[in-house]
């Protein structure tokens, strides 16, 4: 990509999408083009298709999504894969008509077999059952997978799915009840903090293991690779291959911890005294999902904020947002 190269990234205002903004203004990039939600509906095909047709973007960052954590899924299953079907489809099907010439597609670790081996490599895509509670979600972001590589291989296009592991940081939705793990704790500890709350309550037993990721350092590894040159890029697309091995990369940091040390460390960051009680009649989810991040990292890249510093610049966020 040039620093003039006309770029668009869906879903610019989330958590993915406006860490994608800042990172590629931070390295130079100057010619965006960018819809909200109100001015472009991403799961109507004529309006992604007249949208395309206008503007002609060079290189697509799908970071558009309908995402939220245990609650939501549960809640909004259809919602959460008929949307995502929606728009992932149109974007890539109008992306081809228009000749983007790269597409980076944004999907989830949720993708992976719910006892997927440890940490979990590329390769383990569709090997087992997935986890029943973001089932929905999990299938279209695969559906999205197998898109970008059967569009890859009939029409040589280069689209590159990356599947980022938990993310948290600048920008990130802290609803009381939609919200994922981490700023659903922020949230928690803060308000507790603020009320003099004795107890915290978080949802499970905490023996969950989670990896986390500061979403400023995801968005570097996304603009790294569709920045690398075509002789490391092109490999990676399977355009003439049908094998196990999909246009797919994990982004992650290669380390987890269990949620109640997340929580702990939550605590800890956000100055709450009382005590954390363990919901053990509410869901855990998946037991563990460890990205395995070898092939990122042989490929030049590797995350550099640390979970303690990434906690504390995503508290000083949201507590700025509340006073404002």
């Amino acid at each position: 990509m040039k620093p003039d190269s006309k770029i668009y990234v869906a879903g610019h205002r989330g958590l993915v999408g406006s860490a994608l903004m800042r990172n590629l203004r931070d390295k130079g990039h100057t010619n965006f083009v960018t819809r909200t939600h109100a001015e472009l509906d991403l799961t109507s095909q004529a309006a992604v298709e007249a949208f395309f047709a206008a503007e002609k973007p060079e290189y697509v960052f799908l970071a558009a999504a309908k995402v939220g954590g245990i609650h939501a899924n549960n809640e909004y299953p259809a919602e959460f894969i008929r949307d995502n079907l929606a728009m992932q489809t149109n974007i890539i099907h109008a992306a081809y008509r228009n000749k983007v010439k790269r597409l980076l597609f944004l999907g989830s670790s949720c993708i992976y077999p719910k006892l997927a081996p440890q940490p979990m490599k590329e390769e383990h895509l569709l090997t087992g059952p997935l986890e029943p509670t973001n089932r929905p979600y999990a299938l279209a972001k695969i559906a999205g997978i197998e898109m970008c590589w059967s569009y890859n291989r009939q029409y040589k296009t280069q689209y590159l799915a990356v599947m980022p592991t938990n993310l948290y940081g600048p920008g990130d939705n802290y609803h009381p009840e939609n919200s994922h793990v981490i700023p659903a704790l922020i949230r928690k500890f803060h308000e507790a903090t603020q009320a003099s709350s004795p107890t915290v309550t978080v949802w499970g037993t905490g023996t969950p293991k989670r990896e986390f990721m500061y979403s400023e350092d995801m968005a570097d590894a996304c603009v790294y690779l569709m920045t690398l040159p075509d002789a490391q890029f092109t490999p990676l697309l399977g355009q003439d291959r049908n094998d196990g091995l999909p246009p797919l990369v994990n982004i992650g940091v290669g380390e987890d911890l269990t949620i109640r040390e997340l929580a702990e460390t939550v605590k800890q960051v956000t100055g709450y005294a009382g005590t954390i009680v363990f919901d053990s009649s509410k869901p855990d989810g998946t037991p563990r999902k460890l990205m395995d991040v070898t092939r990122l990292n042989q490929m030049g890249w590797k995350h550099s904020t640390s979970l303690s510093q990434g906690l504390q610049l995503a508290y000083a966020d949201f507590a700025n947002r509340e006073n404002r």
